[in-house]
């Protein structure tokens, strides 16, 4: 998704990208909600709500960086939302943050750092990031955890279905006269990618949500950073973008991260997961 985004945005505002992201994805969730005769809904309709908003605002923040920051370093920055989002799971949900997933945290913060290279720790002579680009990238993060604390929040009350479902149902009228004050009409390869995005999206969406449903927040969030390296071989092979050793290295450090936390698994986690709701 983040591949194609790049690419359609060459031309084409973040704006008419969000809104080819949520409509097109606004269909397929239908149809799949349809298919499994769930009420659409849904139980949880304030926490749905809370959720498409929050979810339109991160997107719409990550839309940007990733028009503005190569490939890697994009992704990288918008993926620090685990962290926020083992933070918010214990403060919101009373979520236990575990010692292994403080130290997969930290290490992954580190790696961030290294990718960013703020100009207080390499100094004003190094390569740096575009300041406003990635403050939009850090903010998607942050909107991307309260998202994910609210998927989290309506487990066993929603099917994911159901939450993925009102993404896009919120994302959709919001993202209209944006896009289409900024509209600009697309080439054929054009709509491809843009159909693209939303449907490379739309299965992101009800894996992760599934995910969410069956893992705590931080934990099933903490699987995201492994676009890392995706984005970094997508950049190198489509947009041959050569990342620097500080981001190969803050990719490494994340990764590691990751699989840490994903090897470990308490013999509590196996529990069952939430059972879902009926339509």
């Amino acid at each position: 998704m983040s591949l194609l985004v790049r690419v359609a945005g060459e031309r084409l505002p973040p704006s008419m990208l969000v809104l080819a992201r949520a409509g097109v994805a606004l269909v397929l969730a239908f149809l799949m909600v349809r298919r499994a005769g769930l009420n659409p809904w849904g139980n949880a309709r304030t926490l749905l709500v809370v959720r498409g908003l929050l979810g339109f605002a991160a997107l719409s923040c990550y839309y940007y960086s990733l028009t503005h920051l190569p490939l890697a370093e994009a992704t990288v920055i918008q993926y620090t939302n685990p962290v926020f989002t083992g933070l918010l799971a214990a403060l919101l949900l009373e979520e236990r943050l575990r010692s292994v997933e403080f130290i997969s945290v930290v290490v992954s913060l580190v790696g961030v750092v290294l990718v960013a290279r703020p100009t207080f720790l390499f100094g004003a002579g190094a390569a740096h990031l575009d300041p406003v680009a990635t403050g939009f990238a850090l903010a998607g993060a942050v909107f991307s955890a309260f998202a994910y604390v609210a998927v989290r929040k309506s487990s066993g009350k929603d099917h994911p279905l159901v939450v993925v479902l009102w993404f896009p149902l919120i994302a959709t009228p919001l993202s209209v006269p944006l896009a289409v004050k900024q509209w600009v009409w697309p080439t054929p390869l054009e709509w491809v990618l843009l159909v693209g995005i939303g449907v490379a999206t739309q299965a992101a969406q009800v894996f992760m949500t599934e995910g969410l449903h069956r893992e705590p927040a931080g934990r099933a969030t903490a699987m995201s950073y492994l676009q890392v390296a995706f984005a970094v071989a997508w950049g190198v092979a489509v947009l041959r973008e050569v990342p620097e050793w500080h981001t190969l290295a803050g990719a490494l450090l994340i990764g590691a991260s990751v699989v840490g936390l994903a090897l470990w698994k308490r013999p509590e986690d196996a529990a069952a997961a939430p059972t879902h709701p009926a339509a």
